[in-house]
C-alpha cells in the first residue's frame, strides 16, 4: 500500500517539533519516516563563511525542495533514500548522509512545505501550527543559541532582515492550504487530541495492512 504522507508546517519557533513528536508517539517511530525540510538546505560550500552568514535561508530558493519531492516519491515506490545532513553552524552539507528505508507513514516537517505546490500535492494531511510572533522569536533565539552555535546579535539580525519578512510573504499565506490548524502552538493539548484522533482514524487501515 502507498505510504500515507503527513505534512506539519508553521513559522519558525511555532512548536512544530512538539507536534511532530506527538505524531511519532501516536503512530510509533517504527512505522514512520521523518523528513525535515531543513535537511535539504542547499550546500553553501562554494562561498566563504562571511558570505554564507549573509544568505537568506528563509526564502524558498534556499532549499533543494525538488530533491525532497524525489525522495518522497522514491519512498512511495518502495526505494530507500539518502537524506543530506546539514551543518547549521557552518551552513554546509556534511559529506555523509542518512539512509532511510520505506515505512507506512512519511512525516514531512518544515516552515515552507505548504508553499511548494509539487510538495504539497504529495501530502494526504496538512497540519499548520499557528503561534504568536513574539513567542516564536523567543523560541528561535533559544534554539539557535543552544543548538546551532549562533550569537544573539546574529540571530536578531537574521530575524529582522530575513525571517520575519519571509514569514509574512511565504509562510503565513501558506496556512490556507492546511487541513488542520493548531492555534496557540504545539502545546495546545485539545488540538493535539483532535490531531491524534484524526490521524489514528486515517492510518489504522494502513498499519493493519502493513502488518499483514
Amino acid at each position: 500500500m502507498k505510504p500515507f504522507v503527513i505534512g506539519v508546517a508553521g513559522g519558525s519557533g511555532s512548536g512544530k517539533t512538539t507536534v511532530v513528536n506527538h505524531i511519532i508517539s501516536t503512530v510509533g517511530d517504527n512505522n514512520l519516516v521523518l523528513l525535515q525540510h531543513d535537511s535539504y538546505y542547499r550546500d553553501m560550500q562554494h562561498l566563504d563563511f562571511e558570505e554564507r552568514t549573509r544568505q537568506n535561508y528563509d526564502h524558498p530558493s534556499s532549499l533543494e525542495t525538488e530533491l525532497l519531492v524525489r525522495h518522497i516519491q522514491a519512498l512511495q515506490k518502495g526505494y530507500s533514500i539518502d537524506v543530506p545532513i546539514y551543518d547549521f553552524k557552518n551552513h554546509v552539507r556534511a559529506e555523509k548522509s542518512s539512509k532511510y528505508t520505506p515505512k507506512p507513514i512519511i512525516l514531512v516537517d518544515g516552515i515552507l512545505i505548504f508553499y511548494e505546490k509539487e510538495l504539497r500535492d504529495l501530502m494526504d494531511i496538512k497540519i499548520f501550527v499557528d503561534t504568536d510572533d513574539d513567542l516564536r522569536l523567543l523560541r528561535r533565539l533559544k534554539r539557535d543559541l543552544n543548538e546551532r552555535g549562533r550569537d544573539v546579535d546574529s540571530v536578531l539580525f537574521q530575524y529582522e532582515k530575513f525571517v520575519r519578512p519571509m514569514h509574512l510573504e511565504f509562510v503565513e499565506p501558506s496556512k490556507r492550504y492546511a487541513d488542520i490548524m493548531i492555534p496557540h502552538g504545539g502545546e495546545n493539548k485539545a488540538a493535539l487530541e483532535i490531531v491524534n484522533a484524526f490521524i489514528s482514524d486515517k492510518i489504522s487501515g494502513i498499519l493493519m495492512n502493513d502488518k499483514e
